[in-house]
């Protein structure tokens, strides 16, 4: 049998009283001693309600999915790759493969997984809608993409694979197509607006011509009964995103100020608990544990408070042959919470180091340098150097004021960034994430480097060689990036880091120094 060990008495018993039983009695059985945490009887069961009933697609993947949870994932994606061989149509059995595919770092196999599904058969939006969201959560939009604008294509013109074609030509950077998607929702169903709509629109372009047809959209938005809190929140943003493009920063102050006022209300972000979280891990001692060094990769975290040049720096460095950008990943914080949850051993640090090395390197093919741009693995500093000492932490400093300036212009859908919306709440946390930056760089000196965003801006090709040296990526030289298969940003820097570096947001905070008092005041030295 597959668990290598004979059934249990009880289990043999069941086996033999089961032999006449429906398919329902079988899968019951089975899920009873899943619940009982009797996995090893739960195999037995399983694996002979699949010699019962070999056409059943619900055995089969409580099968896989027991032999996962059992952890036997080899022989899990064995059964799955066998039944879809037979039957390729299977959702279910396709979203359980891609689940266990993307646990092991695979997400390229995932993606092709999921992709497959949709070349046979008929699938209704629901399913389409499940593997979209399952390929942007994996960091996959040219895919997601992809399996969106082919259901559009084959007459499944829903509103809502137009939105969500439109926030990924967002992340890819494909803004014309976007506005079009964009334009057939709003076209469809009014209530799309209330689909983060409005701040797309803002997002696709630099507004010059104060006559745009957006801004009378988004003013009659403003004006509309009904129109949702939350949905005239993001006008507003949208707003004062569109009158800083046209330079009427007091328009734009009145717009932002407004929106601020709206999202804070609604914040849950509490300053005590940031605060005793600084503390806490400026006081914690150097770990106990260490693991050894990762032989033939470095894994590399670019941090610092977010809207201070991280997107645009990994972009930059993930030009070098041998570096390999994974975007933001939030498992550092994952392991950190599953670690601190129990007595932590040698076995977890090996645990984790092992999962998160999966989802950094992934299937895609092999690098040298790994890049996790999570800002706020600035928090994480340690558990990271316990996990790897050879890793490297590039943090990102910037004006205070422009940094103040550029969050509290955003509209984030992480309820982790709600202290962006009141500057006092902005100024604690620059505050603090310079004080954990210089208490990193002075017990791990060799491992962190703080890179100024206005020197990047200005001196781009300098800067990079200083970094690049520090790296040791001597001898490499930036290519450009191909065009054919764009790098999805999903961050609110989707638009600015398509650009070319530039220097215009050097000082932008003075243009609003007459509305917003606040910034000249902020001094976080």
């Amino acid at each position: 049998m597959t668990t290598g060990a004979a059934p249990s008495g009880n289990t043999s018993a069941c086996l033999v009283a089961l032999a006449d039983a429906p398919e329902d009695d079988w899968l019951e059985r089975g899920r009873s001693l899943v619940l009982r945490g009797e996995l090893s009887d739960a195999l037995f069961i399983f694996e002979a309600a699949a010699s019962r009933f070999p056409s059943s697609s619900d055995v089969r993947l409580g099968w896989a999915g027991l032999l996962w949870q059992a952890g036997s994932p080899t022989r899990a994606e064995q059964i799955l790759r066998e039944w879809l061989q037979t039957k390729p149509w299977d959702a279910g059995a396709s979203f359980l493969l891609a689940t266990l595919l993307r646990d092991q770092g695979r997400l390229q196999a995932a993606s092709q997984t999921l992709l497959a599904l949709f070349e046979y058969g008929h699938h209704d939006v629901n399913t389409v809608i499940r593997a979209i969201e399952m390929l942007d959560d994996y960091g996959r939009p040219n895919e997601a993409l992809t399996i969106c604008e082919n259901a559009i294509r084959t007459a499944m013109d829903d509103p809502r694979l137009h939105a969500y074609a439109g926030m990924l030509g967002i992340q890819l950077g494909q803004f014309e197509r976007t506005r079009a998607h964009y334009d057939r929702a709003l076209a469809q169903v009014p209530d799309a607006v209330d689909w983060n709509i409005p701040l797309g629109l803002a997002g696709l372009q630099r507004y010059t011509d104060p006559r745009h047809p957006d801004i009378a959209f988004f003013q009659e938005l403003l004006r509309r009964p009904g129109t949702l809190d939350a949905t005239r929140c993001t006008v507003l943003f949208a707003l004062g995103k569109v009158y800083d493009d046209l330079g009427d920063f007091a328009v734009a102050s009145t717009y932002l100020r407004q929106a601020n006022a709206m999202a804070h209300a609604s914040s849950h972000w509490s300053r005590k608990a940031w605060k005793r979280n600084i503390e806490a891990r400026l006081a914690a001692p150097v770990s106990s544990m260490m693991l050894p060094p990762a032989q033939d990769w470095t894994p590399v975290f670019v941090v610092g408070v977010p809207r201070s040049g991280t997107t645009l720096l990994a972009q930059q460095l993930a030009r070098y042959p041998g570096v390999k950008n994974r975007g933001e990943l939030g498992w550092l914080s994952f392991w950190e919470q599953r670690i601190s949850s129990r007595p932590s051993s040698r076995r977890e640090l090996e645990d984790a180091a092992k999962a998160y090395a999966q989802q950094l390197r992934q299937d895609d093919g092999e690098a040298h340098w790994y890049i996790d741009k999570q800002p706020l693995n600035l928090l994480h500093v340690d558990l990271a150097m316990a996990l790897w000492p050879n890793a490297r932490f590039i943090h990102c400093e910037r004006d205070p004021r422009d940094t103040a300036l550029s969050l509290w212009s955003q509209s984030f859908h992480d309820s982790a960034h709600d202290y962006a919306y009141d500057f006092s709440n902005i100024v604690t946390v620059i505050r603090d994430c310079r004080r954990l930056a210089a208490h990193w760089r002075k017990r791990y000196a060799t491992a962190f480097l703080s890179v100024s965003y206005e020197k990047l801006a200005a001196s781009p090709d300098e800067t990079l060689d200083t970094i690049a040296h520090w790296l040791g990526l001597q001898g490499r030289q930036p290519v450009s990036v191909s065009p054919a298969t764009p790098e999805g940003i999903a961050t609110a820097s989707a638009w600015q880091a398509r650009q070319a570096v530039y220097t215009s947001s050097i000082g932008r905070w003075r243009h609003y120094a007459p509305y917003l008092p606040e910034l000249a005041a902020i001094n976080v030295r």
